[in-house]
């Protein structure tokens, strides 16, 4: 049995981040990935891997200025871009993971933090008690669920696997699982633990997740 399995990278990072810690270890992060992923294949059961597929995104690299403070800020040289650039080189050096990449669309604005707006609606705060940290730029990742949605379909069509294992938590992804589904697939989903929302549950084959167990206070995924 031939098993691919997909790996949304923006899900699986906030994920790991949350069970293990932060860090910016790329080398680390991608090899345990790797062992995670093979982890779903069982070679006594003769399961053969077709390929580990890695989406995410390349780094923002343009320049801001933060409302709060007027600070210029590039991003091409922020920690986050130095370990996103670090940690795809990493990937492309591992034997069957290829990276399928989107990109990140510019939101052109500032965003105020969630708890800080709540806080300035009820009048706990003013404007001007916002910090540097209380806002953040307006980013978002484009091109990532239809290149994975579009994997999906192709390899069920083409007959390419018997198997997928989508680590991901998105119900987005339902509508190609269904179609996978009904070309024959077995459909499996690694959520790493965290909450599945029924409406995805309904539509998969199985649920199986390989990295470590968070404890009991860390069932979620940690909100941005």
């Amino acid at each position: 049995m031939k098993v691919a399995i997909l790996i949304d990278g923006g899900f699986f990072l906030k994920r790991y981040f949350y069970i293990y810690g932060k860090d910016d270890n790329a080398q680390k992060i991608a090899k345990e990935m790797h062992k995670m992923a093979l982890s779903h294949i069982d070679k006594r059961k003769g399961e053969r891997l077709y390929r580990i597929l890695f989406y995410d995104c390349r780094p923002f690299e343009k320049k801001a200025h933060n409302p709060i403070t007027g600070a210029s800020i590039d991003f091409s040289k922020s920690r986050q871009a130095d370990f996103r650039r670090s940690f795809h080189e990493e990937l492309r050096r591992l034997r069957k993971v290829a990276l399928r990449l989107g990109h990140l669309q510019d939101g052109k604005g500032w965003i105020i933090r969630k708890d800080k707006t709540k806080s300035l609606l009820q009048g706990k705060m003013l404007i001007s008690d916002l910090g540097e940290d209380d806002v953040y730029y307006d980013i978002r990742q484009k091109g990532v669920d239809m290149k994975i949605g579009l994997d999906i379909a192709s390899l069920a069509l083409k007959k390419m696997v018997e198997r997928i294992i989508l680590i991901s938590g998105d119900s987005d992804f339902v509508p190609a699982a269904k179609l996978a589904r009904r070309e024959g697939i077995d459909f499996v989903l690694d959520p790493m633990w965290n909450h599945v929302k029924p409406g995805l549950l309904e539509h998969i084959d199985g649920l199986k997740s390989t990295s470590k167990k968070p404890g009991p206070s860390r069932k979620r995924l940690n909100p941005l």
